[in-house]
């Protein structure tokens, strides 16, 4: 019997979501990254790359946020056959958690092994800064949402997959280490993963520190519990943006976000392409 997501998808849908990508291109890749907003000028850096609109892959959604290209790139990077998504999905864009993570289960078909997954968070820790990167040691997911409700197929995981280590330990002891001999700051602390498109209010920052939240956003969650649900490694980072709602006396705007994104690109890339050399 053909076990059905509650999108409809199955694992039909990503082999031929995967068999499509692959006749684009000779390179298997054993990395993917997914890109958040802003920090897809990662994708530049790939040597060889070939280009596929995820229009034009059978199954894939549509990006349709400002700073996410819409577009799947292979390539060569710090000498590493690399997958990597100019842009995500985001259930406020009306997607359901399967479709939003449904990538991320191509790439396990493609033979992707460790994941990176960045993203553009507020700063819920007072002690952060606007420009920070931030190394995510575990989420909080608070969307109401799981790509693994459902009828579960066992042939892509578990029933009951372990969420004690989404972030791998190894791989952050490595970026910690980079980080070091690099001689920059790299904050480490927990990702709330919120439903969005609102921005958070003040009352809900400040609920979010005393649960124990460093920063917050509305991605990332879906992506690792299905990346964990498949057995792929990963690895998180979070560039703070903006301080969270109620911490500074001015409103919140996406224009900060890229603004924010774009300063900090020197230094994301000497972090993240130093990152998948020692992988």
């Amino acid at each position: 019997m053909t076990t059905i997501t509650a999108a409809g998808l199955t694992a039909a849908h990503i082999k031929e979501a995967a068999r499509f990508i692959e006749a684009q291109t000779e390179q298997r890749p054993e990395i993917g990254l997914i890109m958040g907003s802003g920090l897809g000028v990662l994708g530049d850096h790939l040597k060889d790359a070939v280009t596929i609109q995820y229009h034009d892959i059978p199954h894939f959604p549509i990006s349709t946020v400002e700073g996410h290209a819409g577009e799947l790139l292979i390539g060569e990077l710090s000498g590493k056959s690399v997958l990597l998504m100019r842009g995500r999905f985001h259930m406020y864009e009306g997607y359901g958690p399967e479709l939003t993570a449904f990538p991320v289960r191509v790439m396990k078909e493609l033979g992707v092994k460790t994941l990176l997954v960045t993203n553009a968070a507020g700063g819920v820790n007072m002690d952060y800064e606007a420009g920070n990167l931030m190394l995510i040691s575990d989420h909080i997911n608070l969307t109401g949402k799981n790509p693994l409700i459902g009828p579960n197929d066992d042939s892509l995981g578990v029933r009951f997959p372990d969420m004690s280590e989404a972030y791998s330990k190894r791989l952050r002891t490595i970026t910690r280490d980079i980080a070091r001999q690099q001689g920059f700051t790299l904050r480490e602390g927990v990702y709330a993963g919120l439903l969005g498109p609102t921005y958070e209010t003040p009352a809900e920052i400040k609920m979010l520190r005393v649960i124990g939240a460093d920063a917050v956003g509305m991605s990332t969650v879906a992506e690792v519990i299905a990346a964990r649900h498949s057995g792929i490694e990963v690895v998180g980072i979070s560039c703070i943006s903006n301080m969270a709602a109620g911490i500074l006396d001015q409103p919140l705007s996406h224009a900060e976000v890229m603004e924010t994104t774009e300063r900090v690109k020197s230094q994301f890339l000497g972090l993240v392409t130093a990152l998948i050399s020692a992988i």
